[in-house]
């Protein structure tokens, strides 16, 4: 049987697909675009597909738990178990998408309709409705499972509340939120109040959130955000958009994005001044995002795929400034990036760190006397954060300069973002 592209069952289908690529140890965004082309989905119907796969994985403990609950043993069909996972997900949400009926039968149909699943179509009718009859008590056998209760990793959850024993709930709650769309207003091409002027000639809902920054109250397609393909705005989270700003770049300096792309911070810094800027980055597909964001704006920058530990791409040209946004865990942006936490190791924020420092020591190198590095992650984890700040600081005798340290993830009427962290350190003039 072959499922209507618009339909809920082709949508499972395509989010299965997914799932079960990302319980493989593959991020979520390559998932995707491999059940895309599988599917052969065009326009809504993945929109629909990458809904339910972030939908899922915002409560893939829970799922997981209750399938566990709901069957005699482990499936061994990997796509099964994120169908019925997927499902689950959906069912247990505090705010249904579809009625409880619709999912039933629309998972009960993509399993029929795939040749290597079709003969589990009553065990997974089976297990769907003994969920929404014993719904209750189900979930009660849950409430001692943390995972199940916050849907992170339990080493996770005990890193967090280890790092942040007055904040851990509430970093974790704002995690398993989607984030907002906010965007980044290109000051060269308009302002705030003249971009929110146009957003309500679309009749769109919009606020201002920052000196750039506006917040859609409808998150949308990229190519339907007005001036989007123009260049008078960018999509950027609220906290990421204070980088450019701490560095206070001038006409003329000489300015380095390290670990650029995909090219937010790199395009922030064109729009504040008129600088000789070098964006390197070691992927070259995503240093491409870099050039096409780039484009876009109608800004250019010395692109380089180099590795930001290394020297052979350095011309021996000393910096005004460093941007140096280093590699991390990404602990910081798990509501956009929910995948993360179910892919991460509890040793993952040690070797980063490691490897971070390094980039940072080679750095620092470059950086001119009186000149100044802004050492930015988006993560919640001091070992990656605050202490990389501190040893950065014993090591090279920098000068600390006002700056925002930690910014743990938010959303709330006012203040909606990512957790990121902020160092400024000075090099100090010979």
């Amino acid at each position: 049987m072959k499922l209507r592209p618009e339909s809920l069952a082709f949508a499972l289908t395509g989010a299965a697909h997914a799932l079960a690529q990302v319980e493989a140890g593959n991020a979520l965004p390559r998932a995707l675009s491999s059940s895309f082309e599988t599917m052969r989905a065009t326009g809504p119907a993945r929109g629909a597909i990458q809904d339910l796969s972030y939908r899922s994985m915002r409560h893939w403990g829970r799922s997981r738990a209750l399938l566990a609950l709901l069957t005699d043993k482990p499936l061994q069909q990997a796509r099964l178990h994120s169908l019925l996972c997927c499902a689950l997900a959906l069912l247990s949400d505090t705010e249904p998408a579809y009625s409880e009926h619709t999912l039933v039968d629309q998972t009960v149909t993509a399993c029929g309709a795939d040749r290597e699943l079709a003969k589990a179509k009553g065990l997974v009718n089976a297990v769907l409705r003994r969920y929404t009859r014993d719904r209750e008590q189900l979930l009660q056998q849950l409430q001692n499972d943390e995972t199940a209760q916050w849907n992170y990793p339990r080493w996770w959850i005990d890193k967090a509340r280890n790092a942040w024993p007055a904040q851990w709930q509430s970093l974790l709650t704002a995690g398993n939120l989607q984030g907002p769309m906010s965007l980044r207003v290109n000051v060269r091409k308009s302002s705030v109040a003249d971009y929110l002027t146009l957003l309500a000639q679309h009749g769109l809902a919009a606020e201002a959130i920052g000196p750039s920054a506006v917040r859609i109250k409808r998150p949308m397609p990229v190519t339907e955000i007005p001036g989007f393909m123009q260049g008078l705005v960018s999509v950027q989270d609220a906290g990421a958009q204070l980088a450019a700003p701490l560095l206070d770049v001038k006409a003329g300096m000489h300015v380095l994005d390290a670990c650029a792309a995909p090219g937010g911070k790199t395009g922030h810094l064109l729009e504040l001044a008129d600088i000789d800027l070098t964006a390197i980055d070691q992927d070259p597909e995503r240093l491409a995002r870099v050039a096409q964001n780039l484009e876009r704006l109608g800004l250019s920058a010395r692109l380089l795929c180099a590795d930001a530990s290394r020297r052979a791409w350095w011309d021996g040209r000393l910096f005004d400034r460093v941007l140096a946004d280093v590699p991390c865990t990404a602990s910081g942006i798990v509501r956009r990036h929910p995948d993360i936490r179910w892919l991460r190791r509890p040793e993952d924020a040690s070797k980063l760190a490691m490897h971070s420092a390094a980039i940072l020591d080679n750095l620092w190198d470059m950086l001119k006397p009186g000149g100044k590095l802004l050492l930015v992650t988006c993560s919640v984890w001091p070992e990656e954060s605050a202490d990389q700040a501190k040893r950065l600081v014993e090591r090279h005798g920098a000068l600390a300069l006002a700056a925002p340290g930690q910014l743990l993830p938010i959303a709330d009427p006012d203040q909606d973002h990512d957790g990121l962290f902020y160092a400024l350190l000075q090099k100090p003039s010979v």
